[in-house]
């Protein structure tokens, strides 16, 4: 009785292990012989423009051309993807996420920051960022561990040396509060490790973010409120020196400080102290927004987590009456777009499952009433210029080669941004249909 070579019955055990995880590693990794591809979809946006007829080149990890289909020649072994009915587009960038994060419906924040070991969250993030990745997403800003440390450093030197999958990373380690401020808390009588760092005063301010820097933060994250209590609402947390001196300390090292702000006594001394973007802003007024707008400052509304939130605490959406959280939060957007402010996009994915990152563009598309192009430019060409981000973004010679293609018109149908065909990363294809 003849066997093939990969026969279940010939191969033993520890072979047959050791082969499944090579050919995972491999698929994993997104390898490839090809170093050029002619990519024929049926249109592409640019980042700001739909071009139905276009392909695009790449060469190596960069972006080689882009234009009509008889205006662009492959080189010689140049691999061609005919893409049929997709829309190509830039990588999409995730404007606030937490790989460190699970959905609060599987474990609460504090059960995740006291509960479960680094290590744990570690190898969870490792499959977060692959789905990510996958999703269509090849950049994250990822804006706080959560009292996992600088865990986040690590994972992007895993990613950055090829050992896991994910997208580039913009990483903030553990976020600034003050002391007091934040969790997790028992009894006044029990200390435990906080799900950020605390500090306070001129030299705390000064040594916490000169340490967070020396130890790979990107962007310096500082909470400007916050509830003080379980029960109270949020108030300002940092004093308007403190803020204007993290801004101060971080810029003349080269990194943006973002700032989490709900109310708008937050949210104005954070503007005012040049932070560059403000998260959530759940109550913002139009004061406060046309502040933000004539100070540069974008908003990252986080409208997902909000509607998450809510349904994990028993909203059942669609039947009940909306929370008044939800409907503060429609109040503030509608103040926000009426401001003319600039919008970051991003979901605080980790809030809710990674991989779903397209909730927060649907939601903003089918609820607060953007348009599905603003939307889809917002996950591309601008993010990429609010986060400083001058080589992605966009489809153009010379960026990189960070692409993704979707089934039908995003431009049209945000719903598209589910149906991720193809995706590629510094050149590299991790899927493709």
């Amino acid at each position: 009785m003849g066997y093939s070579l990969f026969s279940p019955v010939r191969l033993m055990p520890a072979f047959s292990l050791l082969l499944s995880l090579f050919l995972f590693s491999f698929q994993v990794a997104g390898q490839t012989a090809a170093t050029s591809f002619l990519l024929q979809p049926e249109a592409v946006f640019d980042g700001e423009t739909l071009h139905p007829g276009w392909v695009v080149l790449v060469e190596g990890d960069r972006i080689k051309a882009c234009g009509p289909a008889d205006q662009i020649t492959a080189p010689a072994g140049a691999r061609t993807l005919a893409l049929h009915g997709l829309t190509l587009l830039p990588g999409l960038i995730e404007g606030h996420s937490h790989l460190l994060l699970h959905p609060y419906n599987e474990a609460t924040w504090n059960e995740q920051v006291m509960q479960e070991p680094q290590a744990l969250r570690v190898a969870r993030a490792t499959v977060h960022a692959q789905k990510t990745l996958l999703a269509g997403f090849t950049t994250t800003r990822d804006l706080g561990t959560e009292g996992a440390g600088y865990a986040d450093v690590a994972l992007k030197q895993a990613i950055n040396q090829g050992i896991i999958p994910g997208p580039r990373l913009l990483v903030a380690g553990p976020a600034l509060v003050a002391t007091g401020s934040y969790g997790p808390k028992l009894t006044a009588d029990v200390a435990v490790p906080q799900g950020a760092q605390e500090a306070d005063g001129i030299d705390g301010i000064v040594r916490a973010v000169r340490e967070q820097i020396g130890k790979g933060a990107d962007i310096i994250k500082v909470y400007a409120d916050y509830r003080w209590g379980k029960d109270e609402p949020s108030r300002p947390t940092f004093s308007q020196e403190e803020l204007n001196l993290i801004v101060q300390t971080a810029r003349s090292a080269g990194r943006p400080v973002v700032a989490h702000a709900s109310t708008p006594e937050g949210m104005r001394r954070a503007t005012l102290a040049g932070v560059e973007t403000i998260e959530h802003g759940d109550d913002g007024t139009l004061e406060v927004f046309q502040l933000m707008k004539k100070k540069g400052v974008a908003l990252c509304p986080t409208v997902a987590a909000g509607d998450a939130s809510a349904q994990y605490k028993g909203w059942r959406k669609g039947q009940d009456p909306e929370p008044e959280r939800i409907q503060e939060k429609r109040r503030s957007m509608a103040a926000a777009l009426r401001s003319g402010v600039p919008l970051a996009i991003g979901g605080d994915v980790g809030v809710f499952t990674h991989g779903d990152n397209a909730r927060e563009a649907e939601l903003l598309v089918q609820e607060y009433s953007l348009k599905p192009l603003a939307v889809v430019a917002g996950l591309t060409s601008g993010n990429a210029r609010l986060f400083h981000l001058a080589d992605r973004g966009r489809v153009a010679p010379g960026l990189l080669a960070d692409i993704i293609a979707v089934q039908g018109n995003p431009t049209k149908d945000i719903q598209a941004l589910r149906r991720v065909q193809l995706v590629m990363k510094d050149g590299v294809l991790y899927k493709q249909p």
